[in-house]
């Protein structure tokens, strides 16, 4: 594994803006995009507030540039913009004589379609469209985004949870270290649904205010939407046509430690295993990390897991850490991969985030997550943590260049 992993492009789309620079703004005013329920109707529209794309489908088409004729889900018209940021970004125009892979990551796939076709049919079994439910697959936004863009050597897809897309850019980083791709489009993307408001709901971890990471007051997390996207190239391509380079991908490390379905480990084992490791592929000693964009949910247990793996790993110098989750939701499978555009962002503008709506320091830690926005601050090394249900620990390493 002798070549390097440069970041030559980045796409984004989530509740603070439809780009990079809608998102850097909103960043740096410390602007949450969390508010009311609009997209569609729930009993709890008034109750749960979440982080949606201020943009119908039809809107979105336009930006994605295709044709809304009722074949795309919210889910591919979101990945399919930040995909096309993305490569624009990083100057492909083609894909001749190069090994060109895409790796997408999902899970809710295009349930916001097939929630309409069941609502229809379930009132009278000869309506709905049936054409709503093709979509419904987890696989079938990554084959959309190949087929726009034109990308065919290697496509996949990627569902580990809430850790999907960091491991879609941790598989990308691999393939073309291994010499197997020369550049990948590696990300994810997850559009809100009844599915999942009500099935995190069941769990009793939504906050009725906004989540509130790190924070002794914390009450659950805040579902939001979006997808992110990283063109990710060898390093001899990336010199070879003299790209500008944004980032490296220093490091990865994935751990299960499989202790429950939803909950994380007591001790934050898995955690911890994942950011050892992706210390160890990095080269790296734990004192050389900058800054820790942290999984951060808001919840009871997340945070106090993370807290206590990033205590055992870092000892008595836990570098500058924070959660973005109270800035675009929790994106499940897209968030790995929409905070990973933010720590390239980070790296290129030495920025440190904010961890909105923190107020008291949780008192089993007695550490606090960075409290405002932050220009001009040194940072070389970044880790992005991303865990999933299942116990699916995935930390990733950027560095500057």
């Amino acid at each position: 594994m002798s070549d390097r992993v440069f970041v030559t492009g980045i796409g984004v789309i989530s509740a603070l803006g439809f780009d990079i620079d809608e998102t850097a703004s909103a960043l740096q005013k410390s602007k949450s995009g969390i508010g009311r329920i609009s997209l569609f109707d729930t009993v709890y529209k008034e109750e749960i507030p979440v982080a949606e794309v201020k943009a119908s489908n039809i809107e979105l088409a336009e930006r994605a540039q295709v044709k809304q004729d009722g074949l795309f889900s919210r889910t591919s018209l979101l990945g399919l913009i930040a995909a096309r940021q993305a490569l624009s970004q990083a100057q492909v125009r083609d894909f001749a004589g190069t090994r060109t892979g895409l790796i997408s990551a999902t899970t809710t796939g295009g349930m916001d379609r097939s929630e309409r076709f069941f609502k229809e049919y379930l009132k009278n079994n000869r309506r709905g469209r049936l054409r709503d439910i093709v979509t419904h697959d987890c696989g079938n936004s990554t084959e959309i985004i190949a087929k726009q863009t034109g990308i065919r050597d290697y496509v996949t897809t990627i569902s580990t949870a809430c850790s999907s897309s960091a491991n879609a850019i941790l598989l990308g980083a691999r393939l073309v270290q291994n010499g197997m791709l020369d550049r990948v489009l590696a990300g994810g993307v997850d559009a809100l649904t009844l599915f999942t408001l009500n099935g995190f709901n069941s769990l009793m971890i939504l906050d009725r205010n906004g989540c509130k990471p790190f924070d002794e007051e914390r009450n659950g997390l805040t579902l939001g939407e979006g997808a992110g996207f990283l063109m990710i190239e060898s390093e001899s391509l990336a010199k070879k046509q003299g790209k500008t380079i944004l980032g490296e991908v220093k490091g990865y490390g994935n751990a299960c430690d499989a202790h429950h379905q939803t909950a994380s480990s007591p001790e934050g084992n898995g955690a911890y295993l994942s950011m050892e490791k992706a210390l160890i592929t990095a080269g790296l000693k734990p004192a050389m990390i900058d800054y820790i964009n942290a999984h951060g949910t808001g919840t009871k247990n997340n945070d106090l897991s993370e807290g206590i793996a990033i205590k055992r790993l870092f000892q008595d110098s836990v570098p500058a850490f924070s959660s973005t989750k109270a800035y675009t939701g929790h994106t499940l499978g897209a968030a790995g991969a929409i905070e990973a555009v933010f720590c390239i962002m980070a790296l290129q503008h030495q920025w440190l985030y904010p961890n909105l709506n923190f107020r008291q320091t949780m008192k089993e830690l007695g550490f606090s997550p960075v409290a405002s926005f932050q220009h001009h601050v040194p940072v070389r090394y970044i880790m992005s943590n991303s865990f999933g249900f299942g116990g699916n620990n995935t930390s990733i390493i950027f560095s500057g260049c």
